[in-house]
């Protein structure tokens, strides 16, 4: 057991005496250990890091295009646009329009059940000349009393008729006059009662208020209808929707903020939604003048140039105003745009932020007027390059970018 033990403890590797007499040495690779450390570090801590940025293309427009000042969207309205219904409630026997259907003012529409303004309209017409018959009787009768009356007269000159005798006669004259206007009067009324029946009747049938086209048709025959909601939900208030087609706008809402770049008679480009590719001209009608508190928005009005056929009521459309004076002198050569926020001012002088791979170039760039959120470039920048948008005050010429 002891041999075994000393040749275990021969086997041992003394730490002490592999560096005998220079223990200064460990300390020494340890210092230069820290350093390093201590280097790393600081580089890590101090090295240059990449600026996070979002960039943007240059763009350009077309020779030829007028420059724009604002964007806007909207819909297709009708000035004239009505949901024609009845003037009394009524039962629906007949209608005379389908969706799509050209109509002109005063066409026949739909017409109600009209049995009892006809018998109301009898009666009245039976009074009226019930009382003409008896404004005739009473004439007769008139003429009847002024002869009696030209007798007692003579009779009273000869002294074979008392003075009472005169008088009862003139008041029998006097009595039918009296007679008579009252029921001329009476006669006007039943005349006039007459005239309201026709009225009412007349009421049975709808006809169109102006020309257009139907673009919906809401009662059916059997169906109640009526000026007012009435019936619980089961009377239709209205028969067909007609629009005018050459009534035909477009409204915009515009942020109140914008509103000073609209004009009267300002030239604007509309594009439907359901067309993206064709433009069309159109022009400023109005402004509306009072803001919508809630939305902070004003009202335009936008009517077409020339109208078509495929251009429908309620469609969704966007419009570009377009910058005013520029009819007639628009670039005869394509203009360079970069977006207003890549644009930075500094002492003086506009400069861009140009991204070329992970570096960033400034650029002195010459700006000229405003197309919408951009600004065009007279010189310092071409169409296709790739600038900072809203650039940190921390970025510098050769700056090491990432984009975002």
């Amino acid at each position: 057991m002891t041999d075994l033990k000393d040749e275990l403890a021969a086997l041992r590797i003394d730490r002490d005496d592999e560096m005998p007499g220079r223990p200064w040495l460990k300390w020494m690779a340890l210092l230069v250990l820290l350093v390093g450390i201590a280097g790393v570090a600081w580089w890590w801590l101090t090295r240059e890091r990449p600026v996070t940025v979002q960039v943007a293309a240059v763009t350009s427009r077309g020779a030829g295009v007028q420059a724009a000042v604002l964007n806007a969207s909207g819909y297709v309205t009708a000035r004239r646009r009505a949901t024609v219904s009845s003037k009394v409630t009524g039962k629906v026997v007949e209608i005379n329009v389908e969706e799509g259907m050209a109509v002109r003012e005063g066409q026949v529409l739909a017409r109600l059940d009209d049995a009892s303004a006809r018998a109301a309209l009898a009666l009245a017409e039976a009074q009226a000349e019930s009382a003409r018959r008896a404004v005739t009787e009473n004439e007769v009768r008139l003429v009847e009393a002024r002869l009696t009356l030209g007798r007692v007269e003579q009779l009273v000159d000869r002294g074979l008729a008392t003075p009472a005798d005169l008088d009862a006669a003139r008041t029998t004259v006097d009595s039918t006059v009296a007679r008579i206007d009252a029921l001329r009067q009476q006669v006007t009324v039943a005349e006039r009662q007459a005239d309201v029946q026709r009225t009412e009747l007349d009421n049975m049938v709808i006809r169109a208020p102006f020309s257009g086209v139907a673009i919906s048709r809401v009662a059916l025959p059997g169906e109640m209808v009526s000026p007012v909601s009435a019936g619980g939900g089961f009377t239709r208030t209205g028969i067909s929707t007609i629009v005018d087609m050459s009534s035909i706008e477009i409204e915009v809402e515009v942020n109140e903020s914008y509103i000073n770049r609209v004009s009267r008679g300002q030239a604007v480009t509309a594009v439907l939604d359901a067309y993206p590719d064709w433009e069309m001209p159109a022009r400023v009608i109005t402004t509306i003048p009072a803001a919508d508190r809630q939305k902070a928005t004003v009202l335009v009005r936008i009517g077409f140039d020339a109208l078509d056929p495929r251009i429908l009521p309620d469609m969704g459309v966007k419009v570009t105003f377009l910058r005013p004076g520029d009819e007639g002198a628009t670039a005869q050569q394509p203009t360079t745009l970069a977006p207003k926020s890549a644009i930075r001012t500094e002492a003086g002088t506009s400069v861009a932020f140009v991204v070329r791979g992970e570096i960033v170039e400034r650029r002195a760039v010459a700006v000229g007027g405003t197309d919408a959120d951009r600004v065009e470039i007279h010189a310092g920048l071409q169409s296709g390059d790739r600038v900072v948008l809203n650039p940190p005050a921390e970025l510098t010429d050769g700056a090491r970018v990432v984009v975002q």
